[in-house]
Formats: C-alpha cells, structure tokens, sequence
C-alpha cells in the first residue's frame, strides 16, 4: 500500500511531529479508545486505563494519510503505536509486557 500521491508526505511527517511532542503521552490506534477496531489496540487501551493514563489517540483508519507515513516515522511497521514524551514506546507486545512488568506505571507517571 502506498500513500496518495497527493499528500504530502512531509506536512504529514511535520503533524506527527506535532502530535507527539504537544501531548505527553500518544496512542496511534485503529478505532478509538471507545470503539477499537482490533485487537491489539484495544488490549493497550486496556493498560492505559488500568494505569489511569491521560492519552490523546490518532485512529489510523480515518487519517490514511497518518496510516501511511507513520511507519516511515518511527521505522515500525504495525499498529498500534505508543509513544511517551514524544518517543515510540513500541506496540501491543512490548506496551503488554511492560504494563505487566510495572514498567509503564512508572513512565506514565514520569509523563
């Protein structure tokens, strides 16, 4: 799949830029954190709310323009993407792993 050759893609880079250096704590999902559309962004949904996390989300099934241009981004193919104090967290598996470890309580908090 590859972006509409009428986007551009650095005025799409610069928004992402944007999103996550204004808000502390960014989930790029398919759905909303009310109504996710897969399985995986709904179970880091889940550890952000069991940590009581204040997030701002980007669902990448309206914004094919993000959905396109974020892997470029981070160099991380899949969705979900978490990003902390404007840095990529990771996915589903390692935002999992460190909820479960007690590592994302104590970044969350750092945010």
């Amino acid at each position: 799949m590859t972006a509409t050759p009428d986007v551009d893609q650095q005025q799409v880079l610069e928004t992402i830029k944007q999103q996550v250096s204004e808000h502390p704590v960014v989930l790029y999902m398919k759905g909303t954190p009310e109504f996710p559309q897969c399985g995986f962004s709904s179970q880091v949904v889940q550890a952000l709310n069991i940590c009581e996390a204040k997030f701002a989300s980007v669902n990448v099934l309206e914004r094919p323009d993000i959905r396109a241009t974020l892997p470029l981004y981070a160099n991380w193919p899949t969705f979900p993407q978490l990003y902390i104090k404007g840095e990529l967290v990771g996915g589903c598996d390692i935002v999992v792993s460190l909820y479960q470890s007690g590592e994302l309580q104590k970044m969350l908090e750092a945010a």
